[in-house]
């Protein structure tokens, strides 16, 4: 008899995940994922698709007409297309694999989201990470090193905005400095918007470079649709065109997903105007309880995003041992190290679109799990 075969790395990671979605109580406080309770309209709307059957046809392979329309409204571009994904992830697939190729160059920041890494260093792109975690120039991008890091190479200009983790938002002038940047050598500019909704002023990075910027638009953090995978990616006909000619999806995203993606645009100001000061209150409450500790340190307050960064690294601990004291607790957060090898022993990140309760939850732990952090030497893998 065969002896049975070791577990492979992919399968480690989805056991960890499955595990997590399978915990009962979870608090969920660890993957920018929206907790709030479904707003009634999207719920209808979900459930009167499911009533109708519309399941059983294919959507239109590049969305229903209202949801592009509604995304164009929303992001104020009457002049660009768009294509309907599944999800934000597949829109940067989409876009990562279809411009990078041997031999280009794809720049982006450190820290930043690690996905768009893989896909265009699996098209044979090499990865320029400039490294923003910089309490002297306020944790961003500067204009000055995004020009020193672009060469005749670079084929793509990669921005999370805000970022992801640390949630700074860059103003419309500094995306301009950047679109001019990637204007002059020739380069795509990616502008990844999945947070921009949280934000106090967000920019559009095409408005000042149209012609070869291309937006990332997702439904999952904003509306809470993260399990029903609905984004979308936004450029002017030319570049949708070359994106549409041969997706990874061709028969159109969920039905029912972009079903409720279209009802939650006709709420969306009421709905962003009751979760955002909540998300704000949350991350309040959290700032407040690590400022009684001493070593934590929130670096970026009040976050553009829906999630904070919590520094641990003077209080002694690691970010893995509070993870894993957390989750005793029955509380997700996530380690720094998933975002960025160079900085990632400095902090977690802790998510704020959730129930008070749980935001309260973590916060009165906290000095109870800092203490237990310092007992823990040795972790399970994490993801």
């Amino acid at each position: 008899m065969n002896a049975p075969k070791a577990p492979r790395g992919f399968d480690i990671r989805n056991r960890h995940f499955d595990t997590l979605f399978n915990t009962p109580g979870l608090m969920w406080l660890g993957q920018n994922t929206n907790h709030f309770p479904t707003a009634p309209e999207v719920r209808q709307a979900m459930l009167d698709s499911i009533a109708a059957e519309e399941y059983h046809a294919y959507a239109p392979p590049a969305g229903m007409q209202a949801l592009r329309e509604g995304i164009l409204d929303d992001v104020g571009l009457p002049d660009h297309s768009v294509m309907v994904t599944d999800g934000g992830v597949e829109a940067l697939y989409t876009v990562c694999r279809n411009l990078c190729r041997p031999g280009d160059e794809f720049v982006t920041t450190d820290p930043g989201w690690k996905w768009p890494i893989h896909f265009s260093e699996a098209a044979g792109a090499k990865v320029i990470e400039i490294p923003i975690y910089d309490p002297a120039r306020n944790y961003r991008l500067h204009a000055e090193q995004l020009a020193a890091a672009v060469t005749e190479r670079t084929r793509a200009i990669y921005l999370v905005d805000p970022n992801n983790p640390l949630g700074i938002c860059y103003t419309d002038a500094e995306l301009k400095a950047f679109t001019d940047i990637a204007r002059k050598v020739g380069a795509y500019f990616i502008h990844d918007t999945t947070y921009r909704h949280f934000a106090d002023a967000p920019g559009l990075a095409a408005r000042h470079y149209p012609e070869r910027t291309l937006t990332i638009y997702s439904f999952s953090k904003w509306l809470g649709l993260a399990g029903l995978r609905v984004g979308a990616i936004i450029s002017n006909p030319d570049l949708i065109e070359v994106m549409a000619a041969a997706p990874p999806n061709n028969l159109g995203c969920n039905v029912i997903s972009q079903r409720a993606a279209i009802a939650g645009l006709t709420i969306k100001s009421r709905w962003m105007n009751d979760i955002g000061p909540r998300q704000r209150r949350n991350q309040a409450v959290i700032k407040a309880a690590a400022d009684k500790i001493p070593g934590l340190h929130i670096p970026v307050y009040p976050s553009q995003a829906n999630f904070i960064v919590l520094e641990v690294i003077e209080a002694g601990i690691t970010p893995e041992a509070l993870c894993m004291a957390y989750r005793e607790k029955n509380i997700m957060i996530r380690q720094g190290s998933y975002h960025t090898p160079a900085f990632g022993h400095r902090f977690v990140k802790i998510s704020t679109t959730v129930p008070e309760e749980w935001a309260d939850a973590l916060a009165e732990a906290l000095p109870e799990m800092v203490a237990k952090a310092r007992t823990i030497k040795s972790v399970e893998a994490l993801f």
